[in-house]
């Protein structure tokens, strides 16, 4: 098991990153509410991660605070939840925006999601709502309020930013005409990437 990697970021272009550790490349994908927490390129990184084996890949993925790694591995005990699904809820909204969706038995927000249907978000909220008490009960100090915002950091780009935020979201399940739809709306003139991507998943709710 792959429980963590520290080395020196080499490339990131969501929801996928790469990561060198003693010149081994680790390629990673991690929620958008970690993806904007990274540093720039070049610079030293720690995350969190977990690795998962299948008879046709092998996969890492990567969270910035333990708990995000928690909630990421009770979502996916969840029946009919994968880890591309798990992906995807914790990066159309943030951990404490989840725990409050399960609190308010909000299915109508968890269908919004790509992938989550009627059924399966009726089994998330009731599945997880012990889970994440016993989640939250084992957690210590500041970890125990459970609030894992997202905090967006400048990321050199490569693309325009509606390029970026139309393939973070296709990289996410959206389908192609949905992404630039919610993205042509969101848009202003002085958007980036991440702020772009933000407001899309927010109008995508």
């Amino acid at each position: 098991m792959i429980g963590r990697l520290q080395g020196i970021l080499l490339e990131k272009q969501a929801p996928d990153v790469l990561i060198d550790v003693n010149g081994v490349g680790y390629e990673v994908q991690m929620p958008l509410s970690c993806f904007y927490e990274l540093p720039e390129l070049q610079q030293s990184v720690s995350i969190y991660t977990h690795f998962v084996v299948r008879e046709d890949a092998q996969l890492l993925y990567g969270f910035i605070h333990k708990q995000e790694r928690s909630l990421f591995r009770l979502l996916i005990k969840t029946n009919g939840v994968g880890p591309k699904l798990a992906l995807t809820i914790l990066s159309g909204m943030t951990a404490n925006e989840f725990v409050q969706s399960v609190e308010r038995d909000d299915v109508a927000t968890l269908v919004k999601l790509p992938g989550v249907g009627k059924k399966t978000a009726e089994r998330l909220l009731v599945e997880m709502r012990d889970k994440l008490k016993s989640l939250m009960s084992t957690a210590s100090g500041n970890e125990k309020e459970f609030v894992l915002q997202s905090n967006f950091k400048s990321v050199p780009q490569a693309n325009s930013a509606e390029e970026d935020a139309i393939a973070a979201l296709l990289a996410l399940g959206y389908k192609p005409a949905q992404a630039s739809r919610v993205v042509s709306q969101v848009m202003t003139v002085d958007m980036d990437s991440e702020t772009l991507i933000k407001a899309a998943l927010k109008a995508m709710l």
